[in-house]
């Protein structure tokens, strides 16, 4: 109990210092993404073209208006997100992209990385929950709906979304590593699923999921002409994107659908 109340202050004085900070960091994490996949749409351009053009059969100008779309959409998302701009529209704008890629990349019938989709849309959850709750601070004093806030349950879904990453994380072996690793993930997982030490939870599985990332994902050190390089962006920057929903959930709180404000009504 007294390690448990030793660490919850440890996190509530990282929360103090980086107040001013976490949520751009956080915000920059999570499109990430976006952004990168938007850069890349400008300079492989022709290979997405040609690509989209031969697996769906849909004529060049089709295929070159999915790739500008991509690309000014993503582009143009990301830069409304940064400044603080029509933040609910660009959040809605970047839910399409997700799903127009599920479709045209057949990420749908990929179980592991439509779960990353669902993960990234969950970090999106969350973000919307940020603008809605900055915009409802601009009228304080007036009465809200509380616990039935849509708000509360867009952080709740963007809590159980980002569970979705985590879980293509597992590895399914023997070795002792593996599963103290899966062990020790899943229960701070839960904890953020149930809103339960969730700031403390959200912390650890961002330290967590950043020395994975590196260690796992360093296509820096793959020659770009190879096929794993761009794999390995991909998974890097998707993680990243997941740190940043688990940082914007530390810089926020879980929200009132959770164990943690419950506690306090009890």
């Amino acid at each position: 109990m007294v390690c448990a109340n030793l660490h919850q202050s440890k996190c509530g004085e990282f929360l103090r210092v980086t107040k001013q900070y976490l949520p751009h960091v956080a915000r920059l994490c999570l499109i990430s993404t976006f952004l990168e996949d938007g850069i890349r749409m400008w300079f492989q351009w022709s290979e997405q073209r040609d690509y989209i053009e031969a697996t769906w059969s849909c004529g060049f100008y089709l295929a070159t208006g999915f790739v500008l779309l991509n690309l000014i959409g993503q582009i143009g998302g990301c830069v409304l997100v940064l400044s603080r701009n029509c933040v609910q529209y660009a959040c809605f704008g970047l839910f399409g992209i997700i799903a127009l890629q599920t479709v045209a990349y057949s990420i749908l019938w990929d179980l592991k990385f439509f779960m990353r989709n669902l993960a990234l849309g969950g970090g999106l959850l969350l973000l919307l929950a940020e603008s809605r709750s900055e915009g409802k601070s601009m009228f304080a004093g007036v009465p809200s709906m509380g616990q039935s806030s849509p708000k509360q349950y867009m952080q709740l879904g963007g809590r159980v979304l980002l569970v979705l990453m985590f879980m293509t994380l597992l590895h399914f072996d023997s070795s002792f590593f593996s599963i103290l690793q899966n062990m020790v993930g899943t229960a701070l997982i839960v904890l953020v699923a149930v809103g339960f030490k969730t700031k403390l939870a959200a912390l650890t599985l961002v330290l967590w999921l950043l020395a994975i990332n590196i260690y796992f994902n360093a296509f820096w050190t793959v020659p770009a002409y190879k096929p794993m390089h761009d794999y390995l962006k991909y998974d890097f920057f998707q993680t990243l994107s997941v740190i940043g929903g688990l940082l914007l959930l530390v810089a926020l709180g879980p929200g009132g659908v959770s164990m943690d404000e419950k506690k306090k009504e009890w």
